[in-house]
């Protein structure tokens, strides 16, 4: 994965419903990011044009209004795999929310390099 800051599109799969989105940032291995409820830690490794990756996703923010994915009180891990070019990635992943798997996949967007 190129280094960095992308914007994030996630949709579910598998017939469930959900979407979000947000920024994130891939520098020498290190994932950070977030949106308006969530922020994400973890770390990635690369070969050629591929990547796979753990995240922890975690709620900052809660609201009544609004159900973000993955925004259980507690930490949510993540494993996450795709392929990129120098501008977009196509990611898939799964997170263990609760007792539960949720298989996702995403669009990433690069809006900025970073060094």
């Amino acid at each position: 994965m190129k280094n960095g800051l992308y914007s994030i599109h996630v949709t579910l799969l598998d017939g469930r419903v959900g979407k979000g989105s947000g920024v994130v940032v891939f520098r020498d291995g290190k994932i950070v990011g977030g949106d308006a409820y969530l922020y994400y830690l973890g770390s990635y490794t690369v070969k050629d044009n591929t990547f796979k990756g753990e995240v922890l996703v975690q709620r900052h923010t809660s609201s009544p209004d609004a159900n973000p994915l993955f925004g259980e009180p507690s930490p949510v891990g993540v494993g996450v795999s795709g392929t990129f070019t120098d501008t977009r990635a196509e990611m898939s992943g799964t997170a263990l929310v609760g007792k539960a798997s949720q298989i996702f996949g995403a669009t990433l967007r690069k809006l900025a390099d970073i060094d």
